[in-house]
């Protein structure tokens, strides 16, 4: 029995330390999920319920900046749903091209490295001069796009001059720069077993039903990833507003994060920006909740049952 004891007292002790390294490791990823994270949340919360310019001490007024947002704010209405439309229109176009340029770079053609670079590169080059490039392109009289128009007959379009228009002209600006989506599910697509597609194609599946069987089934947790980021990336947009239309036609394109950069850079009420922001937070914590609470229906796992 001695004999017995000591190996698993030895084992104890190793494991013990083990955990002991793993916790002194884990320090500065707590550290910096609370400085960087939880600690600015609730300097945000903390300052939405003052009265605060930044030039003079801060007055505790409660939920009163809450209350003015939802019941005197001329344009928190519209810029709930027109961040909302945007990030609608972005995530469904942004998951459709990137998954379909995805495969079409997963095959076997001439140059496809060089492919891979030319559809990645738009989403490290400068956001800004991005936009200001696709500015030119919706130029209402000399722009690209409605001399296309002009060529085939039609009348042109203000893109970014129409309130109708505005939304889905800056959403597909969004869908292009989706590279970083395509490079995430081109890395999935590459981890499909290819036993699964030979087995299939033996059975007489065509390219459509392996896609739907196969491939869309294990690339769910992927889409999942993708869909998420996706999401909080495009609900928190600005620079389009920022770059484009201020905030126009009209309050089409006035984003929420656009609303709350106008009251704390230009009108300096930076506790009303902070309520803002904490709106902000309040919609994204139910997209995302949603997102999370639904996954489970549809996300495969490769055991063959839903997780």
């Amino acid at each position: 029995m001695e004999t017995i004891g000591k190996p698993l007292k030895r084992r104890s002790r190793i494991h013990s330390s083990e955990q002991r390294v793993a916790y002194i490791c884990l320090i500065p990823a707590f550290l910096g999920l609370i400085l960087l994270t939880y600690a600015p949340l609730l300097g945000v919360l903390g300052i939405s319920l003052t009265n605060w310019t930044g030039l003079k001490d801060p007055e505790f007024v409660g939920f009163d900046n809450y209350i003015k947002l939802f019941t005197t704010d001329p344009y928190i209405k519209d810029s709930i749903i027109a961040t909302i439309y945007f990030a609608v229109l972005s995530v469904a176009g942004s998951m459709i091209y990137s998954l379909f340029i995805a495969m079409l770079l997963n095959r076997k053609i001439p140059a496809r490295g060089f492919f891979r670079a030319v559809f990645y590169v738009p989403f490290v080059l400068p956001a800004v001069a991005i936009y200001v490039g696709w500015s030119w392109l919706y130029e209402a009289n000399f722009g690209f796009f409605n001399y296309l128009l002009s060529e085939i007959g039609l009348n042109k379009i203000l893109f970014i001059a129409d309130s109708r228009y505005v939304v889905p002209s800056l959403s597909l600006i969004a869908v292009w720069l989706a590279g970083n989506l395509i490079v995430i599910f081109l890395a999935g697509l590459q981890n499909v077993p290819s036993v699964y597609h030979e087995a299939a194609e033996m059975d007489g599946a065509n390219g459509w039903k392996r896609f739907r069987h196969i491939t869309l089934p294990c690339m769910t947790p992927i889409i999942f990833y993708n869909l998420l980021m996706s999401l909080i990336a495009n609900l928190q947009v600005v620079t389009p507003a920022l770059a484009l239309t201020n905030g126009g036609p009209g309050n089409s394109s006035r984003f929420m994060t656009y609303l709350m950069y106008d009251q704390a850079f230009v009108n300096y009420k930076l506790g009303y920006a902070c309520a803002t922001t904490f709106i902000i937070f309040a919609i994204l914590a139910v997209f995302t909740a949603v997102l999370f609470k639904t996954s489970n229906r549809w996300i495969f796992s490769e055991g063959g049952d839903d997780k």
